[in-house]
């Protein structure tokens, strides 16, 4: 499955024509070229690249999975991998789609890994701005990185709502609360891990390209790369301080079931003193010998006034000092 469209000299022209067309196409100097293709076959994709003159590295990189983020320059065109980031409806774990892009100085040629990349949105994203389409594959490619790098930041936002959730569970009382932010705590250190994997490694990306010796950004353009490159600096920078903040959330985390473990304890040893108190008087006077009162009634209230007046002063005492 194809998508295809056709600017010329700064205005979209043609829409879903056939890829055999490309050639024909880029016959015209004024024409640039977005092809898009959704898992493509070797054969297919190799007949692609031969017919545009693509490197078979780039080749190789476009069809197969796990790429890093990155920038590699051929001599007639370079290739980008990029990933797209959504959040989960759980609101802790992440969505990510792998972009292939392939840049020649007339077309731009992306390879979907996944069917989760919205590709609506983007196109969407283009038509919004066609006072830049005169700049060719430059202003394709940067509708697309702005999407890429609006969807990191819009997911690092995201995070950062969850974390400001957990920190309102953190005292909250009960158990499945402090499972709760335990078991999100952990899911939202993993997240941020993964999305820092690909929001670090497009600050070189973004970078690279607004190299003057590259020519692939030309001057009007620039303000828009570095409106892209400051949204990138902002994504990174919110995600390490995220990390810190889930740290100081799993810490503190731990440290209030401390609290909780001492608190329990002391309300348990209290109640053990106070408890253990009759349980000596009346172990004492349970002595088969002779003692004070023995076989008198006056024996059985002296130890009775003694378990109840020594018991109250414990509890009392303990009550005072917060134990329970």
């Amino acid at each position: 499955m194809a998508h295809t469209r056709l600017y010329r000299a700064g205005s979209l022209v043609e829409e879903n024509f056939p890829v055999q067309d490309i050639s024909r196409h880029l016959a015209d100097p004024s024409s640039t070229v977005w092809l898009d293709l959704y898992r493509p076959n070797r054969a297919e994709f190799t007949a692609v690249g031969e017919e545009l003159g693509l490197h078979e590295l780039a080749l190789e990189g476009a069809l197969h999975e796990g790429q890093r983020a990155k920038l590699d320059n051929y001599r007639t065109h370079h290739f980008l991998s990029v990933y797209a980031v959504a959040v989960d409806p759980d609101g802790a774990g992440l969505t990510m789609s792998e972009l292939a892009v392939i840049l020649t100085p007339q077309a731009l040629i992306t390879v979907r890994k996944d069917a989760a990349f919205a590709l609506d949105e983007l196109v969407a994203r283009w038509d919004r701005t066609p006072a830049l389409a005169a700049h060719g594959v430059a202003f394709l490619l940067h509708g697309l990185l702005d999407y890429v790098v609006d969807g990191h930041f819009a997911a690092v936002q995201q995070l950062d709502e969850r974390i400001e959730e957990l920190d309102d569970l953190l005292f909250a009382e009960g158990g499945r609360q402090i499972q709760t932010v335990q078991r999100q705590s952990y899911a939202l250190r993993k997240s941020l891990v993964r999305i820092r994997r690909v929001v670090l490694p497009m600050r070189e990306v973004v970078n690279t390209l607004m190299r003057p010796d590259l020519d692939i950004v030309d001057g009007p353009l620039l303000p828009y790369y570095r409106d892209v490159y400051d949204h990138v600096l902002r994504a990174d920078e919110w995600t390490e301080s995220l990390r810190d903040l889930v740290a100081s959330v799993m810490e503190t985390n731990l440290s209030v079931q401390a609290n909780r473990m001492n608190l329990i304890m002391k309300k348990v040893t209290s109640w053990a003193a106070i408890i253990a108190v009759p349980t000596a008087i009346t172990g004492f006077y349970g002595q088969n010998l002779p003692y004070p009162g023995f076989g008198h009634q006056s024996g059985f209230i002296v130890s009775s006034a003694v378990i109840v007046v020594v018991s109250l002063t414990l509890y009392f005492a303990f009550k005072n000092w917060d134990w329970i």
